[in-house]
């Protein structure tokens, strides 16, 4: 049936046609084509289906009003083909300030832009991406501390232009002005230049002592050296815990008073925990530091140039698990930003924790003390060199970081740490806990074969 009506159809048509061009002047043919004419007023505002005209200009007037921070910090590197999305202003405590951004470049891009500016510009860069996927850098400048998270992510409902995938970034920020201030200890005004030592002043030499110094009379740089370097003499009562060979050693330290069992901050009334060394206890990260600075800067007490500085508590901590207010801090502080320990500041950046009571190691020991001994880069090293010249059985357990120290160690000949505190050995076990003797041991002597100074001899020099 449906084939019959087409010729039908096909002819009403015919007939119409026919009839309008016939009657083209006609009223009704005029008001025929009107009604079937194109809108006028879509000449001059044509509209794109699937677009809402009410929201595109709104859009285009955000992008076009959101704006920096006046105070954004110049020194922070910007992605160029990253957009603004939004801006969060500082609040709460940590007056943290956050920008959003929207990038249609793959991450990888712009983790490498960021990481080579942060190196470029001398960022101390804290924390870095794992892999290319994404992740975060934490790095301080000039103390502005910066958080550069980079993140894929798929976009959806795109318009036709936009890609399909992005990466957003997240630039959070620390402004300048609202960094920690250090106490200046004016409640007294006449005790103020009796405040704990800045770096860089020559007064503070071994064990800064701030209960001590609080109470000294104001003095001159001279004599604030001196009372510094002259730490109390330690009387321990459990020595004969310790084998003979040892015992000197820690006495001699223990004279110079240098082996504090408890930071000088910390320290309490009772003499039962001063007098007793345990000598066979495992020392922590934080007892070794101290004690390195101590030891040092007592043996080169008339020496400023080998000394190591304290650090001062309005410094930004390098450790995010030794803030500034930690007794041990001024110690810690002071190696890493002398290079001494791993840390950002020294190029290892992804050692971000000190572990500031973890048992020290023996590979720790060494890599931490050596620097003091040769005062001079270590030697380059390989697994091949350590097997060669110490002949450790267990030597391929010995970290790479390691290696140059432990193979430095053995041109000491009979000075060597390894063979002055662990004699003769085929093992090293380098990731044994060193015990207090054992630490101090090492501590006894800095310098090189033929070249060097004892705690013997730094106390004949000072009198003792």
């Amino acid at each position: 049936m449906l084939p019959c009506k087409r010729p039908a159809v096909f002819l009403i048509w015919a007939v119409l046609l026919t009839s309008l061009a016939a009657c083209a002047n006609s009223p009704i043919t005029k008001n025929l084509e009107e009604s079937l004419a194109a809108d006028p007023k879509l000449q001059s505002n044509p509209v794109v289906f699937g677009e809402s005209q009410g929201n595109q200009p709104q859009a285009q007037q955000n992008e076009s009003t959101l704006q920096l921070p006046p105070d954004f910090p110049k020194d922070i590197p910007l992605y160029s083909n990253a957009k603004l999305q939004e801006v969060t202003p500082a609040s709460g405590s940590e007056n943290r300030v956050s920008t959003r951004w929207l990038s249609s470049d793959p991450s990888n891009f712009i983790a490498s832009f960021y990481s080579s500016q942060f190196q470029t510009n001398n960022w101390q860069i804290l924390q870095q991406p794992t892999d290319d996927a994404g992740g975060a850098f934490e790095a301080r400048r000039n103390n502005l501390l910066l958080k550069v998270s980079i993140q894929p992510k798929a976009v959806t409902n795109t318009t036709p232009n936009q890609p399909q995938t992005a990466t957003e970034l997240l630039i959070d920020y620390v402004p300048n002005n609202t960094t920690t201030a250090q106490p200046t200890q004016t409640i007294n005004p006449n005790e103020t230049t009796n405040a704990v030592p800045q770096p860089g002043d020559p007064q503070f030499i071994g064990p800064v002592q701030p209960v001590n110094l609080a109470a000294q009379p104001p003095s001159t740089a001279n004599n604030q050296t001196t009372s510094t370097v002259a730490a109390e003499s330690q009387e321990f009562n459990d020595l004969n815990k310790a084998p003979q060979e040892w015992r000197q050693h820690i006495q001699d330290l223990a004279t110079l008073g240098v082996l504090s069992i408890e930071p000088e901050a910390t320290k309490s009334n009772s003499t039962t925990t001063t007098n007793q060394f345990e000598p066979g206890k495992i020392v922590t990260h934080r007892e070794y530091a101290r004690w390195l600075i101590a030891a040092n800067n007592a043996m080169y007490a008339s020496n400023p140039a080998k000394q190591i500085r304290l650090a001062s508590e309005s410094t930004q901590p390098v450790f995010s698990d030794v803030s500034a207010k930690d007794p041990d801090f001024p110690a810690i502080q002071g190696l890493a930003e002398a290079g001494l320990i791993p840390s950002p500041l020294s190029g290892d950046s992804t050692v971000v924790l000190f572990r500031p009571d973890a048992p020290l190691t023996r590979e720790q020991l060494l890599l931490w003390k050596l620097p003091l001994d040769t005062r001079q880069a270590l030697p380059s090293a390989n697994l091949d060199a350590v097997k060669q010249t110490w002949g450790f059985q267990d030597a391929a357990r010995i970290d790479p970081k390691a290696l140059r120290a432990v193979l430095a160690d053995y041109q000491n000949g009979e000075q060597s740490n390894v063979r002055r505190v662990f004699g003769y050995t085929t093992l090293f076990q380098p990731k044994k806990p060193v015990t207090r003797a054992e630490a101090a041991t090492a501590l006894w002597y800095f310098g090189t074969q033929g070249e060097g100074v004892s705690a013997t001899e730094a106390l004949k020099s000072k009198g003792g």
